[in-house]
């Protein structure tokens, strides 16, 4: 239980390429241990609780993301306090402040949809440096059938087959509100290459690996490896011993939003 007495929300954005993800680890460059680092520099002092709205793994970004921190002591959190706290971020992190909160506001329970969008190419000219920002597949796409494969996610489903099982967690079961494959216009990402897709992905929850896992499905059937009954039948059949799918990589991925009940 939460004792102390002052609640604030943040928003945050990050590219998360030289981070081990949003959790702290020891010994590990994090997207939390490094905010809480600059907390404790910029505040003076370590007594706050920082709670994240979404961990997001090892090298994915955030374009729109939430946290919420709690303190003993209030905190107007002025305009110079930000800007003080964003200049020791570094520039990969950046926060702004959206006000205080109830003490019972549970960040976690508040954010009831979460948009991910994954950015990739089937072009064959795309620079090795633009890998920072979207995945070039080396086969060419078929973008109907990609389109097919990506609306059989949609709906509740069990996603054993579709991520990294935890040996703590026993429901995996998802809602998918959405999931559809689109031409990307999006700056940078339409200067990139051409043509640069991207899957978007909306639901209520999401498992370890899920997003990067259903990404990978979605290139195997549009690359003409799998047809569409591989992926429809390892979610009804979820508990069968189905060869693994790799996730895709990291860097494509990006957490692009999250819709917050914080009235």
């Amino acid at each position: 239980m939460q004792t102390k007495a002052f609640s604030y929300l943040f928003s945050i954005s990050y590219f998360g390429a030289r981070y081990k993800g949003w959790a702290i680890q020891k010994g590990q460059p994090t997207i939390q241990g490094k905010l809480e680092r600059v907390l404790r520099f910029i505040l003076g002092h370590d007594d706050f609780t920082l709670l994240g709205g979404s961990r997001t793994d090892s090298g994915v970004s955030c374009r729109e993301g939430f946290f919420q921190l709690f303190l003993s002591e209030k905190n107007d959190f002025s305009e110079q306090t930000i800007a003080a706290i964003n200049e020791n971020l570094g520039g990969e992190i950046l926060i702004q402040f959206i006000g205080p909160v109830r003490r019972d506001f549970n960040l976690i329970k508040a954010s009831k949809r979460k948009i991910y969008r994954y950015f990739f190419t089937d072009s064959a000219e795309t620079p090795a440096l633009h890998a920072a920002w979207l995945q070039p597949i080396f086969k060419k796409l078929d973008l109907g059938r990609m389109n097919e494969a990506a609306k059989i996610f949609q709906g509740n489903h069990d996603f054993s087959a579709f991520c990294t099982p935890s040996p703590t967690k026993t429901d995996f079961e998802r809602e998918i509100l959405q999931c559809q494959i689109l031409l990307s216009d999006e700056i940078p990402y339409k200067n990139l290459a051409d043509p640069v897709y991207y899957l978007e992905v909306v639901g209520t929850g999401f498992l370890h690996h899920q997003v990067r896992k259903m990404m990978r499905a979605i290139w195997y059937v549009g690359s003409g490896q799998w047809d569409l009954a591989e992926i429809e039948n390892r979610l009804k059949r979820p508990s069968q011993d189905w060869e693994k799918i790799p996730p895709a990589p990291a860097l494509g991925l990006v957490l692009w939003g999250v819709d917050l009940d914080h009235e």
